[in-house]
């Protein structure tokens, strides 16, 4: 079985897959299908208009819909990337993030241009929070509440006491 998350667009997503297979490493755009004169009156999207693009994230497979203005992106939905390095994750950081918002910035998250949620995650985070409740556990949290983005180097100081 495949689970595929579908992206819902107002009608930028050809764009959207091309700026994230642009930024996420092994990524492809693998498909583009059109609309038809077919069902114009429920649709309303112009014949020959992009559908439906299917993509690639790191080898995983996605789909994004030019569906029209009906629904947009909430913070219910994300998507984090495990980064092992603090370079990994600051590329991201800059890349998802430019032209996102930055109120919408807080414990690794951001949102980016299309209104996407997505949590930059450093790999040692699971790690780090994995024992239950001590004092390191608590620092690592504190933290972590306390950035925008997260900064290895400090979860680490955080971490050792």
């Amino acid at each position: 079985m495949n689970i595929i998350p579908c992206l819902w667009f107002d009608s930028e997503a050809e764009e959207a897959a091309r700026y994230y297979t642009s930024i996420i490493r092994n990524s492809k755009i693998t498909d583009i299908s059109h609309y038809s004169d077919s069902g114009t009156e429920i649709h309303g999207q112009k014949a020959g208009s992009v559908l439906m693009v299917s993509f690639e994230l790191d080898g995983r497979p996605f789909s994004a819909l030019n569906g029209g203005p009906v629904f947009k992106f909430t913070e219910a939905v994300s998507f984090q990337i495990m980064c092992d390095t603090q370079e990994e994750l600051d590329e991201y950081w800059d890349k998802l993030g430019e032209g996102g918002d930055p109120e919408c910035q807080q414990c690794g998250w951001l949102k980016d241009k299309y209104g996407l949620s997505w949590q930059l995650v450093p790999s040692i985070v699971p790690e780090l929070l994995r024992d239950p409740v001590t004092e390191k556990t608590s620092r690592v949290m504190a933290a972590i509440m306390g950035m925008k983005k997260i900064d290895i180097a400090t979860l680490k100081r955080a971490w050792e006491g």
